[in-house]
């Protein structure tokens, strides 16, 4: 007599950011499936955005196996509120305090399951994902960036990771770097996310007589000029290194790392990227254990979110 092997548990997962609002099945061996993706309306209501979610909820409710889904994860932009269930994405204005949680666990396909949603920060979902099927693995000291329309990253100590009471450890975007610096929309200054998020680095790059060569923009273009020596270009590049270089080894000075991981869109850029940043970061590593930080490009690509978001409602990250 066939035995059939076991079907793998799967789970459902979103990725919400500033740009995009991502979601997939994903089962228990971090693999997608029915991946959808669909722009945020960041500058819309609330309503408007959560009408985005619930989008993306319907299209992964119409697969085969939806009534196989044990959990729903959610990685979004934070700061996040784990003690409320809420959300308040600086790249989102209309949510603040937003019951995210609530919300999802409300949609009619995810109510009919009656499962558990977990929340996280974009910055530990990635970090968790990258801690179970990526450039993380094996680390018990790790912190992950995610350096994309913001700055967000999570932190692997002892270990496990580690998301804090709120949910936000290791908020890496919204530590100052330069005291006297340019307002961030979250009430400080100088904000690392608003020197090397995409955004900024594309910004900076205009500001420093950068021209693209057609209608492109995007941190990718300046990523693209820079490879080709374009020196507005190359400028924003190191001043965004410069700026991730004193957050990384600060946090390392802080929590003795013996590993550093970095994805998002920006660390496409490559070595318009990494090579800056491996100059600025022999620069502020003067301390012994801080010295020869191993410092890897993430594995997992766009996906890591949604991989991270699985594994944290799973318990398997």
């Amino acid at each position: 007599m066939t035995v059939n092997p076991p079907r793998p548990a799967l789970f459902a997962a979103l990725d919400i950011g500033g740009t995009k609002i991502a979601g997939a099945l994903v089962d228990d061996r971090g693999e997608l499936r029915r991946r959808i993706q669909l722009p945020t309306p960041a500058r819309e209501s609330a309503g408007q955005v959560l009408a985005v979610v619930h989008r993306v909820l319907d299209h992964l409710a119409g697969d085969g196996d939806w009534a196989r889904v044990s959990a729903v994860g959610i990685g979004s932009a934070g700061p996040v509120d784990l003690v409320h269930g809420t959300v308040s994405p600086v790249n989102i204005p209309g949510w603040r305090a937003f019951p995210l949680t609530a919300e999802a666990a409300a949609h009619p396909a995810v109510a009919a399951l009656g499962v558990p949603v977990a929340l996280a920060g974009d910055g530990v979902a990635m970090a968790a994902a990258e801690h179970w099927r990526g450039a993380a693995r094996g680390a018990d000291n790790a912190l992950c960036l995610v350096v994309s329309t913001g700055v967000g990253a999570g932190l692997v100590l002892d270990g496990a990771v580690r998301p804090g009471p709120s949910g936000n450890a290791g908020h890496l975007g919204h530590i100052s770097v330069d005291l006297d610096g340019d307002p961030c929309p979250c009430g400080s200054r100088g904000c690392l996310e608003g020197i090397a998020s995409g955004t900024a680095i594309a910004r900076h790059a205009l500001d420093r007589g950068w021209r693209p060569s057609g209608d492109d923009r995007s941190a990718r273009a300046v990523a693209a000029d820079a490879l080709a020596g374009d020196p507005g270009a190359l400028a924003s590049f190191d001043r965004a290194a410069q700026a991730l270089a004193a957050g990384i080894t600060a946090t390392a000075a802080l929590v003795d790392l013996d590993r550093v991981v970095v994805g998002g869109g920006v660390a496409a850029a490559g070595e318009a990227l990494f090579a800056p940043l491996a100059r600025h970061l022999d620069r502020y590593a003067a301390l012994p254990y801080i010295r020869g930080l191993d410092v890897r490009r993430a594995e997992l690509g766009t996906d890591a979110g949604l991989i991270g978001a699985a594994g944290i409602a799973a318990g398997l990250s």
